[in-house]
């Protein structure tokens, strides 16, 4: 009795297959099938892409999207390789179809909104990118010892306000030169974006270092030379912190410590291989600080113009230790590398150079300036 009512069970297993084959087989063709073709083109995308053979790439990538067009990673790596053709209008395409199946795609809305904002001028659009991802709520995994997206998840939201800054500036920098109120409303909220961003991303120059421009730009000097400060302390090898520093201490008629960041620079630029025609540009400001210098000699702090004048000058703020001259040994002689776009110390003694140009001139006015609690 058990056997013919174990055969009764595999002929009606059978025939159920074979009904849901034969009247489900839009369905299993369209979520089974075609996602395996789609999948199966993909990667074979995906090996082209790291392959650097990015015409193959976009091939299988399209043929792949026609079987499984939500496979959003197949999207997001597309508007990259469009990136890299600068087709930015496929680009975002990619870039917008990736975020509809996954809207919750932080890689992608970041890079959809610096094309935006960067390539094709759509301030409003890459601001609305940055938002989101500012706004999405994200799922904290943590195995311990194992895996955590907090840290990641915490730095996503930091670039996002650092890229908004850019944003907001960048749109203030396209207005009427008529419209002074409204350019100072998008560099206010540029600025708050960078500040937030600089509370999340502590370490990164690139934030304070453009917190400071913006402050520069609206006219606001204290907060501007603070910040280039900072920026010069965590980036002492950055020779537009240097320059923009003199700059705005030439600005503020304190030509001592102008000429002091300018050699700086000068320095810096010499050891780029692309620094010819900017270190000639710069000797010719550093000679006019000079001529300054010794015909007016070093202000005092109290006789400064206000340094919330505004006149925009761009500006950045370091001062130097004043140490013992030591006997000069062929050990003392320091020496940079300038590798992948950075000059790096040499060796240990190049160490003590580097504190040097970590120290910023014209620091003791900025501070003074600034308020009981500020730290730097």
């Amino acid at each position: 009795m058990k056997k013919p009512l174990k055969n009764l069970f595999k002929i009606l297993f059978i025939l159920i297959v074979l009904t849901g084959l034969f009247f489900g087989r839009d369905y299993v063709r369209k979520y089974v099938i075609n996602r395996i073709l789609g999948v199966y083109y993909v990667y074979k995308g995906d090996r082209a892409y790291h392959k650097h053979k990015l015409a193959y790439s976009i091939e299988y990538y399209n043929k792949g999207l026609e079987y499984f067009p939500s496979h959003y990673t197949a999207w997001y790596n597309l508007g990259n390789i469009y990136v890299v053709y600068e087709d930015y209008y496929s680009a975002v395409e990619a870039y917008k179809k990736s975020i509809q199946y996954n809207p919750k795609y932080t890689l992608a809305r970041m890079n959809l909104g610096i094309i935006e904002a960067e390539k094709l001028g759509n301030f409003d659009e890459a601001i609305k990118q940055y938002d989101a991802i500012i706004n999405l709520k994200h799922k904290i995994w943590i195995i311990p010892f194992l895996f955590s997206n907090k840290k990641t998840s915490k730095q996503n939201r930091g670039l996002a306000y650092y890229n908004r800054g850019l944003a907001y500036r960048g749109k203030a920098m396209f207005l009427a030169d008529d419209d002074r109120d409204l350019e100072l409303g998008l560099l206010k909220k540029a600025a708050e974006s960078y500040e937030k961003s600089h509370k999340i991303l502590r370490r990164n120059s690139d934030v304070v270092f453009n917190l400071a421009l913006t402050y520069h730009v609206m006219g606001n000097y204290r907060d501007a030379g603070i910040n280039y400060c900072k920026a010069i302390y965590l980036a002492p090898m950055n020779y537009e912190a240097h320059y923009n520093l003199a700059i705005l201490l030439k600005r503020l008629k304190r030509y001592k410590d102008s000429v002091e960041e300018l050699e700086k620079a000068s320095l810096l630029l010499s050891f780029r291989s692309d620094g010819e025609d900017k270190s000639s540009y710069v000797f010719g400001i550093l000679s006019d600080a000079s001529h300054l210098y010794s015909k007016y000699g070093a202000n005092e702090l109290g006789t400064n113009m206000d340094i919330y004048d505004t006149d925009n000058q761009d500006v950045n703020v370091k001062k130097k230790k004043k140490k013992k001259k030591k006997k000069h040994t062929e050990d003392d002689d320091i020496k940079f590398n300038y590798s992948t776009g950075k000059i790096v110390p040499a060796d240990e003694m190049s160490k003590t150079m580097m504190h040097t140009f970590k120290v910023c001139a014209g620091m003791d006015y900025f501070k003074h300036e600034a308020p009981d609690d500020e730290e730097f």
